[in-house]
């Protein structure tokens, strides 16, 4: 059963998110026990520093332990100060007060344990035959310590999955680069524009079986978080709240147009660092932006594509799916989650082998600090973002021209 409540036309207040979050709790058995909750990054727009109080509040006495892992998935790890932000505490080598904060350590082999694999056949099945290999589930070794697992964050459209959230958090949150790289290439196959915020998608289905191969207590508190505050607070399995939460961030992180536009500028707030997560502003206008037009990433404080990923990307550059599906074997030993964002990227297109042409949908310009050289290696577009007046560009939607603040999180769509 679904403990919770949301609303479409106001925000939560703060004696109703603990009242939510108390009943929750007791209704688990964390007296003496080990308990670990797996929380997003600072990527997330999320009230961590008070959920990280009410957690303080309602298990640490309880508890034997109460400690975090960030679900970094292949983001960067988060330093003490970055982590401090996060919870609204001070963090010293990882530690906020009682509870240990872990980095999701997915650079390390060691970190992980195989706990089951994904048989080709039912791969088959779940991806309508799109795919049929084994997939080996490989997670955080840590989870192991611990006698109950809390999985506590937002639900938002996601370019991969669908709508982010619930199991999402074990994969890839705390996840092995194998179903890591698997799930975002089915994916990016599908392709972002189908799959983002279009509720039950097979990726989401890969994602749900692999969690059942988690032999520990698992529950779930997701949250719809909008500017305003929290929408909507769920709890109850990782499956059931985020199937709660996703029905009422449909309403709330969709936005409907009328028409499609020639030009959209997406403002990219300081919470993206480097191009790998300020894509989104990409993915969530690229429903509504029309045949030739374009989407400028506007983002002054990026200095870098991916600091992960890098290298990788200045390899292969930013193409659309079939730009590698039809030179598979030229691509088939990148890692799949870059070949994935590279995908998201450039959005949706085509393809000829025989002339190497390639023919996006959409043109994609960066008006960040990455060099307009650099720029041009990966195939997108170069604006200067000093020569970007926010002004000049507002107020002209009757042009064709449309300005995101705050752009990554909302998705826009044309009304049917």
């Amino acid at each position: 059963m679904v403990i919770g409540l949301g609303f479409a036309d106001r925000v939560l207040t703060e004696d109703e998110i603990r009242s939510i979050v108390r009943e929750s709790l007791d209704t688990l058995s964390l007296d003496g026990k080990r308990v670990l909750v797996i929380i997003p990054d600072g990527t997330r727009s999320m009230p961590m520093p008070l959920m990280f109080s009410l957690f303080d509040e309602f298990i640490g006495k309880r508890g034997k332990a109460l400690d975090y892992l960030v679900a970094l998935g292949t983001h960067q790890p988060m330093s003490d100060l970055q982590l401090g932000r996060l919870v609204g505490r001070e963090v010293v080598n990882g530690q906020a007060g009682m509870s240990h904060i872990h980095n999701h350590e997915w650079q390390d082999p060691a970190n992980f344990a195989l706990i089951g694999t994904l048989p080709a056949a039912e791969i088959k099945e779940i991806t309508g035959g799109l795919m049929a290999q084994d997939v080996p589930v490989s997670l955080n070794k840590l989870i192991f310590e611990y006698d109950q697992l809390i999985v506590c964050g937002p639900v938002f459209p996601h370019e991969v999955v669908g709508f982010s959230g619930g199991n999402k958090y074990f994969f890839p949150g705390i996840a092995g680069p194998e179903i890591i790289n698997f799930t975002h290439w089915l994916g990016a196959v599908i392709t972002s524009y189908k799959v983002i915020g279009a509720g039950y998608t097979p990726v989401r289905a890969v994602i749900d079986r692999a969690a059942s191969f988690i032999d520990k207590p698992k529950a779930c508190i997701t949250l719809v978080v909008t500017h305003k505050g929290v929408a909507g607070m769920y709890f109850g399995s990782p499956e059931e709240a985020w199937q709660s939460a996703t029905k009422l961030s449909a309403q709330k992180h969709i936005v409907y147009v009328d028409k499609p536009y020639k030009r959209v500028l997406s403002i990219m707030p300081e919470m993206y660092d480097d191009l790998w997560t300020a894509a989104k502003g990409m993915y969530k206008m690229e429903p509504v932006v029309a045949d030739g037009g374009e989407v400028v990433i506007y983002a002054p404080h990026i200095t870098e594509v991916s600091y992960t990923h890098g290298r990788h990307i200045d390899e292969i550059g930013y193409h659309c799916r079939d730009y590698f599906l039809k030179q598979w074997d030229k691509f088939k030993d990148y890692p799949g989650g870059v070949l994935a964002h590279s995908t998201h990227v450039r959005g949706i297109g085509s393809y000829d082998p025989e002339t190497a042409t390639e023919s996006p949908r959409i043109r994609v310009t960066l008006a960040t600090r990455i060099p307009p050289e650099r720029c041009a290696r990966i195939n997108l577009g170069y604006l200067n973002p000093d020569t970007i007046r926010i002004e000049d560009w507002q107020n002209r939607k009757d042009e064709g021209i449309l300005v995101v603040p705050r752009a990554g999180e909302m998705l826009y769509r044309i009304k049917e």
